[in-house]
């Protein structure tokens, strides 16, 4: 194959491996309230289950690095890949809370290393294609986040159980998957990662880091806790409780694809102070309005916000003075995956002792003080 025709086709497969990811992660929204109804489970007891999601991501982060320095990233984004189609019917076939979990850590863990295998793939497909196109790929994430969200609760309003459409979902994945695995690029192509072990985060790296898990937490809160407030505080159809998260990653998507020359017009102090108090603005209209359509309007909002502070974080990382690149990016990588995959635990806990409205708020809080922090540090 012609050296143009083979990198166009690895990008067009990679850029289909983080919609799969997307589409994945993001049909898990919609079956939370039945998987909580389901079980009989509160929201702590709830917030508590959703912890083994994070735990299986964080867990398998590190490790995958180091299996893609062995096998290469195509072959452990095919294989997470599959995981993450295979256990995606399970969370709602789980009979008791406890093996609602461990598929949940099973789900996770494909979740955590398919992020990490395709992101490596998208920087040699980058590398090779010669040019910026990081943010095409995580703006298919996002509308991988619309597909799933949607496509499930649309499934379902035409007659299929929750679980068959599940299945449904799991199907295209594996089909998209297969079909594409042959155009990643191999790892006789792929140049070796780096092997600098994880050290605990300190100082710069740290704030950067915490700032970090804040926006992801912030995501993450969305995707776990957006249908359930949207069916039991705002009485939406269980059918259409995954259009809160849908409305957030339309925003997000349309936000990253034109992230880049965004950050180039305005700067990347500017991006983190405005964005950061447009999305914590979302979070409290969402939680402080009883409309129903204010909660999606706020949720937009929020995707619209933070879509583009998580690449400066990502940016500023890399060049920390006296710091490796390595290092800081990996410290900051893992704290903010930590507030994507674990945070929403926390949301649980607190909804359960006093609401998820006030909950949810606090996240909107912890928003403005980033955007305030970052300018500080500027």
């Amino acid at each position: 194959m012609d050296e143009k025709l083979k990198i166009s086709a690895a990008r067009r497969a990679t850029l289909l491996i983080f919609l799969v990811c997307g589409i994945g992660l993001s049909s898990w929204a919609p079956m939370v309230p039945f998987a909580k109804i389901k079980l009989g489970l509160n929201d702590a007891d709830l917030g508590v289950v959703l912890l083994s999601l994070g735990a299986g991501a964080i867990f398998t982060m590190p490790v995958t690095g180091l299996l893609i320095n062995k096998y290469g990233s195509r072959r452990m984004a095919l294989i997470s890949a599959l995981i993450i189609a295979s256990t995606l019917p399970l969370l709602l076939m789980a009979p008791t809370s406890y093996l609602l979990a461990v598929a949940l850590f099973i789900f996770g863990a494909g979740i955590g290393s398919v992020d990490v295998a395709m992101n490596a793939q998208a920087v040699l497909v980058q590398e090779r294609h010669g040019s910026h196109i990081m943010s095409s790929f995580h703006g298919l994430f996002s509308v991988g986040g619309l597909l799933g969200s949607i496509g499930l609760g649309f499934l379902i309003k035409a007659g299929l159980s929750p679980t068959v459409a599940a299945v449904s979902i799991s199907g295209l994945l594996v089909l998209i998957t297969v079909t594409q695995f042959k155009y990643l690029l191999p790892h006789a192509e792929e140049a070796k990662m780096d092997n600098t072990n994880f050290v605990l985060p300190k100082g710069a790296v740290l704030v950067l880091g915490l700032m970090c898990f804040i926006l992801f937490l912030a995501e993450g809160s969305l995707l776990d806790w957006s249908a359930v407030f949207l069916q039991f505080s705002r009485d939406f159809d269980p059918s259409l409780s995954g259009v809160g998260y849908a409305a957030f990653s339309v925003a997000m998507a349309v936000m990253r694809l034109t992230g880049d020359g965004l950050i180039h017009r305005l700067g990347s102090a500017k991006v983190v102070f405005y964005g950061t108090l447009l999305a914590g603005s979302g979070f409290l209209i969402a939680v402080l309005t009883p409309w129903a359509a204010a909660a999606i309007i706020g949720f937009v909002l929020v995707g619209l916000g933070a879509a583009n502070v998580v690449p400066v974080f990502f940016s500023a990382a890399g060049s920390i003075p006296n710091v490796p690149p390595s290092i800081a990016l990996s410290a900051v990588t893992i704290l903010g995956y930590s507030g994507q995959l674990a945070g929403p635990a926390l949301i649980g806990i607190i909804a359960e002792f006093t609401s998820l409205s006030l909950a949810l708020g606090l996240v909107g809080a912890l928003l403005f003080v980033v955007a305030f922090t970052y300018r500080h540090r500027e």
